[in-house]
C-alpha cells in the first residue's frame, strides 16, 4: 500500500520521537547506574516523579519506567513469587513499548515474515494481560495494537490480490481449450494466476487470518477480486474474436479448427468444433425467402441450371446470388456468426478457467469454506453466459413466430457444445448450490424445447403452403426454391444428428422416451426427415398442377424428385431415411421414371403424324388421288410444325442434371428419328407434291440435332 505524503510525514515524525526517547532512555540508564550508590535509599517512585517533570519524557517512556519499577519492586519483595515465564512476559511488554509499534504501524509489504513474528509476540502479550491483569490499560493497548496489525494484514491481502490478479489473455485461454486431447499440452497450458512468491504471501496471510481473524472478510475480498478477473477473462476472449475477425479474419486458435460429426468413432472432443459460415450460409439462404413463406420469394426462379451431379455447386450458386443481392446484410450475419462462435468458446473457457480458479482457491481458502466461496466466485461469469444463452433462445423464438425456421440452425451448434460440456460442467460445479447446478440444464432444456418446436413447425409449414400461382412457379420447370431450401435445411442436421434427435426425443411423452438411447433418437430423426420429405412431395404435386402443359409439369416433378434423390445420395441423409423407410431410394427412382414417361407422351402429337396408323398403303409409281396426296402432305406438315413447336418450347425448359438431361434427349431422339426414318422411306419415292423440299424439310440427322438442343437456352 502506498502511503500518502501526510502519512509519510507523520511516520517520520513518530520515528524521530522514538529515536529521541531511546537516546534519553540510554542517558537515564547511564545516570542511574552512576548514581546508584547515592540513591539506593531513595524511593524509586520519587525518582519517577522527578523525571516526570522533565519535558523530554513522553508518556511511553513513563510507561516504560513504570514497568522497570515493577520489576525492581518484585525483585526486592520476597513475598511476591514470580515464575521465569512471567519474567519473560514482563520483559516482552518492555519490548512492545519500544520496538513493535514502529513495525506494526508500517504495512507488511516485503517483510511479511517479520511482521507475523511481531504479531505473534503481541498475541502473547494479550494472552498475558488477559490471564494476569484483565483490567489493566496495558491490555487495551496491546489489543488495539493487535487489531491494527490484523487490519494491516487484511489490507495487504487485498492489495496483493488486486495488484497481481489480471485477466487471462485470450490466446492462453485458446491454448488451454485446445489442449483437451493432448495431456502434455494440457499440462503445459496450466495457468499461473499469481506469481509464486505472491501466492505464498497470500497463503500465509490467509492462514494467519483464519487462525486469528475470526471472521470471513478476507474470503469475501478474495471472492470479489477473483470473480471479477474470471468474468473479465471471458469477456476478453469474446472481444478477441471480434477484433481478430474484423482485422484479419482469424477466428480460431490452430488447435481447434477440426470439424467433427455428432457421432465420432473415437472419444468426443470437448473443445469447440463449430466452424462459422457452414450453418450461417444455409441460414442466409433460407432467411432470404422468409418474408414470403418457405415457398420462396415472389416471382420465378432465378436459379441457373447447374451441370453435373455436384449439388454443392448449386448451393454455392445460391450463396453467390445472395451475396450479390444482400452484400450489406451479410455483414450483420457474419457478425452474428462470430458472436455464436465466440459464445461457444466462452462456454469452454468458463469450464477451464473455473477449474483453474478452484485449484487456486483450495490453496488459500479454508476447506470448509471452499465450496461456498467458489459458488459465489463463479456466479457473475456463469450468469452472464446463461443470460446470453437465454437471449439466443429468445431471438430464435421470435424468429419462429415470424416463420423464420432457419433460426433453429443457430441453436444447434450451441446446444451440441453445451451437451458435450455438461459432464465437465457437472464436475466443476460439484458442491455448489442446487440453483447453480441447475442453470446449465435449464438452458439446455430451453434450447431443446425451442429447437423441437422449430423443427416440427418447419415440417408442417411445408405441407401447409398453398399452391403457387403460375407466375410464382419457375417457368423453366427447374427445381423449386422450396425443395432446395428444405433439402438444405435437412442437410444441416447431419452434423448435429444426436442433438436434433435429442431435441425431438425431449418432447416425447411415451415410456420409451424416458430412457431414450442414441438409436432411439436416430429413429426419431429418421422419422422426422421422412415426414419432411413426404410433406414436400405432397406440396410439389400440388404445385405441378399449376402448369397447363402436362409435359412441363412432368419436367418440374422430375427435376425436383431427381434433386431430392441426388441430394440424399450425396449426403448421409439417405442412410438416415433408410432407418425407417428402406424403399425410399427405389421409390424416388420410380417417380423419376414415371415423370420421364409422362414427358415423352408430349412427343406423341409429333410422332403420331409419321406412323402408319389410319394411312393406306401406297404403291410406288402409282398415281395418287388428291385426297391421298393431301393426306400425305398433312402428315409431313403436322410433323414439321409439331417438331418445330416442341423444340422451340422445350428448348427453354431446364433439366439441371446433365446425366438426366442427356438421357432424356437420347431416348427421345432415338424414338423420333427412328420413326422419322421409317416414314421417309415409305414416302420418298411416292410422288405426292411438286415441291418435295417443302415437305422433306428435315433430314433424320437434323431432327436429332434439334432434339439435342432441348433444355438448353444457349443453343
Amino acid at each position: 500500500m502506498i502511503l500518502t505524503e501526510d502519512a509519510s510525514a507523520r511516520k517520520r515524525e513518530i520515528e524521530d520521537k522514538l529515536i529521541q526517547e531511546q537516546e534519553t532512555l540510554s542517558f537515564i540508564r547511564e545516570s542511574l547506574e552512576k548514581s546508584d550508590q547515592l540513591t539506593k535509599n531513595m524511593m524509586f517512585s520519587g525518582v519517577i516523579l522527578k523525571l516526570a517533570s522533565f519535558q523530554n519524557l513522553s508518556s511511553p517512556l513513563l510507561n516504560l519506567l513504570l514497568m522497570i519499577h515493577l520489576l525492581k519492586k518484585t525483585q526486592q519483595n520476597p513475598s511476591i513469587s514470580r515464575t521465569g515465564s512471567e519474567w519473560d512476559q514482563t520483559l516482552l511488554l518492555i519490548h512492545l513499548e519500544i520496538k513493535l509499534p514502529r513495525i506494526i504501524f508500517v504495512f507488511p509489504t516485503g517483510r511479511l515474515e517479520e511482521y507475523l513474528a511481531c504479531m505473534a509476540k503481541i498475541q502473547k502479550a494479550v494472552e498475558y494481560f488477559q490471564d494476569n491483569n484483565p483490567d489493566s490499560p496495558e491490555l487495551n493497548r496491546v489489543k488495539s495494537l493487535f487489531e491494527k496489525g490484523k487490519e494491516s494484514l487484511e489490507s495487504e491481502f487485498r492489495s496483493l490480490l488486486t495488484r497481481h490478479s489480471k485477466p487471462v489473455p485470450a490466446i492462453l485461454i485458446l491454448d488451454l481449450i485446445g489442449g483437451d486431447d493432448d495431456m502434455e499440452t494440457q499440462e503445459d497450458s496450466t495457468l499461473e494466476h499469481l506469481p509464486e512468491n505472491v501466492l505464498q504471501d497470500i497463503i500465509y496471510i490467509a492462514l494467519w487470518l483464519v487462525e486469528h481473524g475470526r471472521n470471513q472478510d478476507f474470503m469475501n475480498v478474495y471472492c470479489q477480486i477473483r470473480s471479477s478477473q474470471l468474468d473479465r477473462s471471458i469477456k476478453g476472449l469474446k472481444e478477441h474474436f471480434r477484433k481478430s475477425s474484423s482485422s484479419s479474419g482469424v477466428l480460431y486458435s490452430p488447435a481447434i479448427q477440426n470439424k467433427r460429426k455428432d457421432t465420432p468413432t473415437k472419444k468426443p472432443n470437448k473443445r469447440p468444433v463449430y466452424i462459422p459460415g457452414t450453418i450461417r450460409k444455409a441460414q442466409n439462404l433460407l432467411k432470404q425467402y422468409s418474408q414470403h413463406g418457405l415457398d420462396g420469394k415472389k416471382g420465378v426462379s432465378s436459379l441457373t441450371p447447374m451441370e453435373g451431379h455436384d449439388h454443392d455447386l448449386r448451393v454455392k450458386h445460391l450463396s453467390d446470388t445472395l451475396n450479390e443481392k444482400h452484400g450489406s446484410a451479410l455483414g450483420k450475419e457474419d457478425m452474428l456468426d462470430i458472436e455464436i462462435d465466440a459464445y461457444i468458446h466462452c462456454i469452454s473457457a468458463f469450464v477451464k478457467l473455473a477449474q483453474s480458479e478452484y485449484q487456486l482457491l483450495t490453496e488459500i481458502i479454508p476447506e470448509h469454506h471452499q465450496k461456498k466461496t467458489f459458488d459465489s466466485l463463479i456466479q457473475e461469469a456463469l450468469d452472464n453466459l446463461i443470460v446470453e444463452g437465454d437471449s439466443i433462445v429468445s431471438a430464435a423464438r421470435k424468429a419462429i413466430i415470424r416463420h423464420d425456421y432457419s433460426a433453429v440452425l443457430t441453436i444447434f451448434p450451441i446446444l451440441k457444445h453445451l451437451k458435450q460440456m455438461k459432464p465437465e460442467f457437472d464436475q466443476v460445479l460439484q458442491g455448489t448450490a442446487a440453483s447453480t447446478k441447475n442453470k446449465l440444464p435449464v438452458l439446455i432444456t430451453s434450447m431443446e424445447t425451442t429447437g423441437a418446436k422449430a423443427l416440427e413447425e418447419f415440417a408442417d409449414s411445408i405441407k401447409k403452403n398453398d399452391p403457387d400461382k403460375e407466375y410464382n412457379m419457375p417457368k423453366d420447370g427447374t427445381v423449386h426454391e422450396l425443395t432446395s431450401n428444405a433439402i438444405l435445411f435437412l442437410q444441416q442436421l447431419l452434423d448435429f444428428q444426436e442433438t436434433a434427435g435429442a431435441m425431438l426425443a425431449s418432447q416425447e411423452t411415451s415410456s420409451s422416451a424416458s430412457s431414450y438411447s442414441s438409436e432411439f433418437s436416430r429413429r426419431l430423426l429418421s422419422t422426422y426427415i421422412c415426414k419432411v420429405l413426404g410433406n414436400l412431395q405432397l406440396n410439389l404435386l400440388s404445385k405441378s398442377k399449376v402448369y397447363e402443359d402436362p409435359a412441363l409439369s412432368a419436367i418440374f416433378l422430375h427435376n425436383n424428385y431427381n434433386y431430392i434423390l441426388k441430394s440424399l445420395e450425396k449426403s448421409e441423409l439417405i442412410q438416415l431415411v433408410a432407418v425407417t423407410q428402406k424403399t425410399a431410394e427405389k421409390s424416388y427412382r420410380e417417380h423419376i421414371e414415371q415423370q420421364i414417361h409422362t414427358y415423352q407422351r408430349s412427343w406423341l402429337k409429333v410422332t403420331d403424324y409419321i406412323t402408319d396408323r389410319n394411312m393406306p398403303a401406297f404403291q410406288q409409281g402409282a398415281k395418287l388421288k388428291d385426297k391421298e396426296r393431301q393426306m400425305i402432305k398433312d402428315r409431313f406438315k403436322g410433323f414439321n410444325d409439331g417438331l418445330e413447336e416442341l423444340c422451340k418450347m422445350q428448348k427453354a425448359w431446364a433439366i439441371p442434371d446433365k446425366e438426366q438431361r442427356d438421357k432424356i434427349r437420347q431416348e427421345q431422339k432415338k424414338i423420333v428419328t427412328e420413326a422419322y426414318k421409317s416414314f421417309l422411306q415409305r414416302y420418298t419415292n411416292i410422288t405426292f407434291t411438286k415441291n418435295p423440299e417443302k415437305y422433306f424439310k428435315y433430314k433424320p440427322e437434323q431432327v436429332g440435332e434439334m432434339i439435342d438442343k432441348l433444355f438448353d437456352t444457349s443453343a
